[in-house]
């Protein structure tokens, strides 16, 4: 490792000492590991070579001399997934989900204990104190107890009591505090003071900013392996790695995506890269500082007082110094700051869950969230490469996330032999499950994938009963026998197309007052539009609609 530190305030330059926090000529807090990326960017493509494709395959560019790998518990190298069902449902192909979800304790922060753990380990440390709405605290507390390091972790008493069994499980000790998330990080600080212990500071911690750089550095070789080579050319040996057009990630104090960002200039400053991504930063709306402070132009962070969400891993109401350097990576990348509501973020999480099999956290739904409403508004393109950071994995569900009815009782009778048989009970019982109030719906598409798409989407939202037809003389034997209460109706079909289905749908009084939704790729001239008109509710474009936009549509024609 050869790399300084740089005061960001007064340019001094200094050695690195995890201890020393601050800056030894202005007292500043706040300074930049800098590394000797020329050097690195002909030496690290045959070092890579030879290497596990881990967190430590890039120690050069990380503050640890020896890495220890007693210490090490797989974190890093977590894989880039294909969202082949979201980017059906939001019509971008390129959608992919860096699921840090399978780190060793299930979430991204374990990078960033990783890294600070080894580095205090080197330096001596042996107890230290870290303030955490949870994922930080469980992260710190299982490498804590790897390396023999006590932790006291001061979490908000908000934090599930889950997360927090799980905390002092590892042996750390737990300190709960009823307030904020910001009255959590002046009392860690205070008693860190008082008993002169190290305190992990976040993104003015060198060591957890430069752990998440090890994300931007596994996307870029990632990517590349999918994709192949950039089209480009270099005339020296050193790879051109590819990068996504946007990388999106759920903030609360901002030091991930600010690691994140520090990865991808690296990697453009050593030429392995053409160009950084588009950062997209999204928060809750109910604590958003920096999404409105920077929508209002601001140079400093209004800090929330009162944060107003669900999603307590999110609650930061004053994000700092922190605002002003995020601040300046969005805008030098063309990126964006949003924020969605709760509610928009639990819905969320049944789409991702449902369509691709991924239980996020919801935190990390924040993002996905994020992501369909920036597809919405047309920031992100439809042939632009997306890279959403899937944080965490979900804890048991609390209740406000699920809602009501979200499992159905079955009480069995009494298998008397006097009584109906033991097979009758079961079939009798289970009729129950899906009561007459849910729709019944079918959908009408001659290709597999849509009427998947379609029925994953409707899934995602509630129980309906769902019938299909690959054709439409398939669909109208199954509409005259089922009576369904809508009809999803693709118009280009082999046999019977979904106009003439519409035909026969109104030539009989059975079937002419059945709802219809047209889902078409087809670009209809003005003739078929008007063959059309009166005889359906709604026209959506395959890969234009949204799933929020499809239900509303279903929801406003069976309510």
């Amino acid at each position: 490792m050869s790399f300084i530190l740089r005061c960001i305030d007064c340019g001094q330059k200094a050695p690195y000492f995890p201890t020393a926090t601050n800056c030894p000529q202005c007292n500043s807090q706040w300074r930049e590991a800098e590394y000797d990326l020329e050097t690195l960017s002909k030496t690290l493509p045959k070092l890579l070579a030879n290497r596990p494709f881990d967190l430590w395959r890039y120690r050069e560019l990380l503050p640890v001399q020896n890495p220890n790998p007693s210490i090490s518990l797989g974190e890093g190298g977590t894989p880039l997934i294909r969202a082949t069902n979201l980017g059906l449902m939001l019509g971008c192909p390129n959608i992919f989900i860096k699921d840090e979800r399978q780190g060793p304790t299930a979430s991204f922060k374990d990078r960033q204990a990783a890294v600070s753990i080894a580095a205090l380990k080197e330096a001596g440390i042996t107890e230290m104190v870290v303030a955490s709405t949870g994922n930080v605290a469980i992260a710190y507390s299982a490498y804590a107890a790897r390396a023999g390091i006590k932790l006291w972790a001061f979490v908000t008493s908000l934090v599930p009591a889950v997360k927090m069994r799980e905390i002092a499980l590892y042996g750390s000790q737990v300190v709960k505090v009823t307030g904020s998330y910001d009255a959590v990080k002046r009392a860690a600080s205070e008693f860190a003071k008082q008993r002169n212990l190290y305190q992990s500071m976040g993104a003015r911690s060198n060591s957890a900013v430069e752990s998440m750089k090890t994300i931007a550095f596994e996307i870029a070789e990632q990517l590349t392996a999918l994709h192949g080579t950039s089209d480009s050319t270099t005339d020296s040996e050193t790879p051109l790695w590819q990068t996504p057009d946007w990388y999106i990630q759920a903030i609360s104090g901002g030091m991930g995506p600010l690691g994140v960002a520090k990865g991808f200039s690296e990697l453009e400053k050593m030429g392995f890269i053409n160009k950084k991504p588009a950062l997209a930063g999204i928060q809750s709306a109910g604590c958003a500082p920096i999404v409105n402070s920077w929508k209002k132009g601001l140079e400093i962070a209004e800090p929330v007082e009162v944060p107003r969400t669900h999603i307590e891993t999110l609650a930061t109401g004053d994000p700092g110094r922190t605002y002003q350097l995020l601040r300046k990576e969005v805008d030098a990348t063309r990126g964006v700051f949003e924020s969605v509501t709760d509610e928009e973020a639990f819905r969320a999480m049944h789409v991702l869950a449902k369509m691709e099999g991924i239980s996020a956290e919801p935190a990390s739904a924040v993002a996905f969230a994020g992501l369909f409403k920036l597809v919405r508004s047309g920031v992100i393109k439809p042939e632009e490469t997306v890279v959403i950071n899937c944080t965490g994995h979900t804890m048991p569900p609390e209740k406000f996330v699920l809602g009501d009815n979200w499992a159905r009782n079955v009480v069995l009778p009494d298998t008397n032999p006097d009584e109906k048989t033991p097979q009758e009970g079961v079939l009798a019982a289970l009729s129950h499950v899906v009561p007459e109030r849910f729709p019944r719906i079918i959908i009408v598409d001659d290709t597999t994938e849509a009427r998947l798409l379609i029925r994953r989407i409707l899934q995602s939202q509630g129980d309906f009963n769902i019938f299909e037809a690959s054709n439409g003389k398939e669909a109208l034997k199954i509409i005259r026998r089922e009576k369904p209460d809508l009809i999803i109706l693709d118009l280009m079909m082999p046999e019977l197309d979904g106009f003439g289905v519409l035909d026969e749908l109104k030539a009989s009084s059975e079937t002419e007052n059945i709802p219809v939704i047209v889902s078409t790729a087809k670009e209809l001239t003005a003739k078929e539009r008007e063959r059309l008109k009166g005889q359906i509710q709604s026209l959506l474009q395959k890969g234009d609609f949204m799933s929020d936009e499809f239900l509303d549509e279903v929801h406003a024609i069976i309510n």
